[in-house]
């Protein structure tokens, strides 16, 4: 039952996430990765989804404010 309810909740955030991709009044990334994370445990497509996202997110920080130390 644990692992249904993870993999709906998974599913239901990265459905929030892209819906907030397309709408301008609702912050994506923020459900988007989360929900990645969370069927990352499940689903090895959404952990390289997750990963990759995590890797753009340091990469646009880096570029903003400096390399982290």
């Amino acid at each position: 039952m644990k692992k249904v309810l993870r993999i709906a909740s998974g599913i239901a955030l990265v459905i929030v996430g892209i819906l907030g991709l397309i709408l301008p009044v609702l912050p994506g990334w923020i459900f988007l990765i989360p929900g990645l994370v969370i069927l990352g445990e499940d689903f090895p497509p959404a952990k390289r989804a997750a990963d990759w996202l995590k890797a753009r997110f340091d990469e646009a920080r880096e570029a903003a404010f400096g390399k982290k130390s």
